[in-house]
């Protein structure tokens, strides 16, 4: 089945080429890789550009959750792949995803083990749980997936309110759902920790998975009631 990778990318000099070869590096490459660009001002745009395998896209609104949104809707596989633009992937990633949702055509997404490290020279960012750096975790974030197309129809996309946190809502909204999830064990993602990390930065974090939570308790609610 045919892969498309989301790459989301703004000021991302340090690290984005790091990231866009560990793409390169995958055993199974995916058919299209696409750079969003969040206005960058330094040399992004003309790193990504210079990867003959990606297709860069300006992007036309603001926030990640728009920027998700904005790839999503022009990519065209029908497995959908994430990235950040500061983080990489081991180059089994696709082909176990793959695999597993080809295996069981009823999972809509796949998740894996991420590896979080913090950058050398870096302190531990405020807001960050230390303990995630003692191994590997399961998680459900939206570079450790593997979505099928079609779950985007059934959940939508992602709520552009949401400045942070904006994959907890959407994860949130697509358990209830009822979307059939899976969890691989391996260790396919390796996620960098340091001072840039826009979410650990972000003091409205806590007030925007609140609203998250609320939402769910609303839609279990309406279940519920009928209404």
């Amino acid at each position: 089945m045919d892969t498309s990778v989301i790459v989301i990318a703004r000021n991302a000099e340090r690290h984005l080429a790091e990231a866009l070869a560990s793409i390169a590096a995958s055993t199974r490459r995916p058919s299209e890789v696409v750079v969003i660009d969040g206005g960058s001002t330094d040399a992004t745009h003309d790193i990504a550009a210079g990867h003959d395998f990606v297709r860069v896209v300006s992007q036309q609104t603001v926030g990640i959750a728009n920027a998700y949104n904005e790839g999503i809707a022009c990519t065209a596989g029908p497995l959908v792949a994430f990235l950040s633009a500061d983080d990489r992937w081991m180059p089994e990633k696709l082909e176990r995803q793959v695999a597993a949702l080809t295996a069981d055509p009823t999972l809509d997404l796949v998740a894996c083990h991420v590896q979080h490290a913090l950058e050398p020279g870096c302190a531990i960012p405020l807001g960050f749980r230390a303990s995630l750096l003692d191994g590997p975790v399961p998680a459900f974030i939206m570079e450790s997936v593997l979505v099928r197309r079609g779950a985007f129809a059934r959940v939508g996309g992602f709520d552009p309110a949401f400045s942070v946190s904006e994959d907890t809502d959407w994860f949130a909204r697509a358990r209830d759902a009822g979307l059939r999830t899976a969890v691989l064990p391996e260790t396919l993602v390796w996620k960098r920790v340091h001072d840039r990390n826009s979410s650990l930065h972000d003091f409205s974090i806590n007030a925007l998975l609140l609203r998250a939570l609320r939402g769910t308790l609303a839609r279990k609610r309406a279940d519920a009631t009928g209404v």
